[in-house]
């Protein structure tokens, strides 16, 4: 859907999404929406929940103000901690970069993007749209 900004009137600035499948669900949301009291342009988060505590991964800032970025919050049986994982090898492009270079499959199958394509374009065209989207 579209919230925000009235001179982006064509740009959908939030989507989410729930999904089940292997005995699992999840919720994932996108959007494009900063408070302004916030110290950073952005704020990637990611949250999961399960029957024994809850992970929530803070990508650009602590909004209880350790410096830098890579937060994990980890609450289970135990309590609530925080995770400093900025020290953490971030190996993904070297490795995508290597799949290129030598035609390998380190960061991923060669089907894998495929698949995800598809399943991006499958899950738009299924799309209940909220907010108010202009007609053309």
């Amino acid at each position: 859907g579209h919230f925000g900004n009235e001179t982006a009137a064509d740009f959908e600035d939030f989507g989410e999404i729930t999904f089940a499948g292997g005995g699992a669900t999840g919720y994932l949301r996108v959007d494009w929406f900063t408070p302004d009291g916030l110290a950073t342009w952005g704020d990637g988060r990611m949250f999961m929940t399960g029957t024994e505590g809850a992970i929530e991964i803070r990508k650009y800032i602590d909004v209880e103000g350790r410096p830098g970025g890579d937060h994990i919050f980890l609450t289970d049986r135990k309590g609530s901690r925080h995770i400093d994982a900025s020290k953490e090898p971030l190996t993904y492009f070297r490795d995508f970069l290597a799949d290129v270079r030598d035609r390998t499959e380190r960061s991923m199958s060669r089907a894998h993007p495929f698949i995800v394509s598809r399943l991006a374009l499958e899950a738009q065209a299924r799309a209940r749209r909220i907010g108010a989207l202009p007609q053309h």
